[in-house]
């Protein structure tokens, strides 16, 4: 029964239509599991932001300026939020999905646990400042299983962090990281394979070696991602984009 509730709000979520001329613009700031990728170019790897315009209606257009490799410090450092900023208009959304960078050791993006709260924050109130409406996203799962339990380490304290800022500055949150995990886990080790970039020698043009990748997704999995995005759109009745 929950599951067909799922699918009818899902359904109606494709199916409003809003008056002529007033589309609803989603931004979507984040990093290499949200980004739009060229199979010619970057082989079978797929992200959630390039597929989660199948679950939303016509009315609801999606742009995507999520890149990989970064993290909340290099985002802003590199001048891809302000770029993205300038281009938020009022009654726009701006989703936003960081976390799985901002735990590298790497010192270019590297982000301590404080910076990550401010970056956060930055962003929340620069969207508010345009009268648009920031929605936090937690990060997606790992897929990391040690004797055959999931585990979600290298992402440390990033998702906790997200979840707090999200309540103490009254922001719209989707757990995409509590929704993969517990998919993943439900899954299983072997069967989760196959939404993730595990491919066999021969089958990815741009890795012919073939790859075990436990971070990044294929067509299958950022499919699932985007639809748990869809549903996270509607748990939150988000106006104008739930129907609301």
């Amino acid at each position: 029964m929950k599951r067909y509730m799922l699918m009818l709000s899902l359904a109606l979520l494709m199916g409003f239509i809003l008056p002529p001329g007033n589309k609803t613009r989603i931004f979507i700031a984040g990093d290499s599991t949200a980004q739009t990728y060229n199979e010619k170019r970057d082989g079978l790897i797929k992200g959630w932001g390039q597929m989660l315009a199948l679950y939303l209606n016509e009315n609801v257009e999606v742009v995507n300026h999520a890149v990989g490799g970064r993290s909340t410090n290099s985002f802003i450092r590199e001048g891809r939020w302000d770029r993205l900023i300038s281009e938020v208009k009022a009654g726009d959304y701006v989703f936003i999905q960081f976390g799985h960078n901002d735990a590298s050791t790497r010192p270019e993006r590297h982000t301590s646990y404080e910076e990550y709260e401010r970056n956060l924050t930055r962003m929340i109130n620069d969207v508010r400042e345009k009268q648009a409406t920031p929605v936090l996203l937690t990060s997606v799962v790992m897929r990391t299983f040690v004797n055959g339990h999931l585990t979600d380490d290298r992402l440390k304290g990033y998702p906790v962090i997200t979840r707090r800022v999200a309540r103490e500055q009254g922001v719209s949150m989707i757990d995409i990281n509590l929704k993969t995990r517990d998919f993943v886990t439900m899954l299983g080790d072997e069967d989760s394979k196959p939404y993730y970039r595990w491919v066999e020698p021969g089958v990815d043009p741009v890795k012919p070696e073939g790859l075990q990748d436990d971070t990044h997704m294929v067509e299958k999995g950022a499919r699932q991602v985007a639809q748990f995005v869809a549903e996270g759109i509607m748990e939150l009745n988000l106006p104008r984009l739930s129907g609301k």
